[in-house]
């Protein structure tokens, strides 16, 4: 008969009287798949083919060809800027003014192409502004400005430059490319929403990559843009994504590849 060393029985022992509690444990908190979920199967979404190209269940604004998805921010006549190679470049003849989405949103994820030309003139806020309003809540108000400017070596308040939420929050480093190439926002915006009486239940949150690298990180919005004075909010449900031609004195933008996607 085969016998085992003393030393090894009570190693044996002393494992057993260390595994049982263990194993006890893990029986009385159930198995792994106790914990596994199966439904519902989230829906199948195709990539874009290329970087920064849509994804298969977003809206596209504007593909390079036409304007079809735009009319004019100031009657809703249809929008006037120039379209030519694919691209989409700011009309700043007077009168013609900001541009905005026949579509109106409320949380989405929403990608934009834009540059600055490279023979950009002027300093400060007077190189190359425009816009991006992640709601544009109505006549007279200009919503919530992701601010869009020639910040490659140009300075400026840090509260107005590109990758700022205009006179809100700073962008939390300078990720610009020089002008003439093209640059890149990808924005997830949180709506605020209101009671019945107008009040705040929850604020604005906006996420922002700017050329890939992440500048707003789910910032708390204050309230509308403005330009003099605090913001504020005031109530809506839906609203448009709005271009802004600015009345500065350079050349103007151009803007390629919008696309969103809505956010349940």
């Amino acid at each position: 008969m085969m016998r085992f060393p003393f030393s090894n029985v009570l190693a044996f022992v002393a494992l057993v009287a260390v595994s049982a509690p263990l194993f006890a444990q893990q029986t009385a908190k159930g198995r792994p798949e106790d914990t596994e979920v199966w439904e519902p199967v989230p829906k199948v979404v195709t990539p874009g083919a290329t970087n920064g190209a849509p994804p298969s269940d977003a809206i596209v604004l504007f593909d390079g060809k036409n304007l079809d998805e735009w009319v004019s921010a100031q009657d809703k006549s249809p929008a006037k800027w120039t379209v030519a190679d694919g691209v989409l470049t700011v009309n700043k003849t007077k009168g013609v003014g900001n541009i905005e989405t026949k579509r109106t949103f409320k949380n989405y994820q929403l990608h934009i192409e834009w540059r600055i030309p490279e023979n950009i003139t002027g300093s400060g806020q007077a190189r190359g502004n425009s816009g991006v309003f992640l709601a544009s809540t109505g006549p007279g108000d200009d919503g919530y400005e992701l601010q869009v400017l020639d910040s490659y070596n140009n300075k400026t308040y840090v509260n107005g430059q590109a990758g700022s939420i205009y006179k809100q929050a700073i962008p939390l480093v300078n990720a610009n490319r020089k002008p003439g190439e093209w640059q890149t926002y990808d924005v997830v915006w949180t709506a605020p929403t209101f009671n019945d009486d107008g009040s705040v239940k929850t604020p604005a949150y906006v996420t922002v990559l700017f050329n890939g690298v992440l500048v707003q990180n789910h910032f708390e919005l204050k309230g509308q843009t403005l330009y003099i004075g605090k913001p504020f909010y005031k109530k809506y449900d839906t609203a448009p994504i709005k271009l802004q031609a600015h009345g500065d004195k350079s050349e103007p933008i151009s803007f390629r590849n919008i696309w969103v996607r809505e956010i349940p």
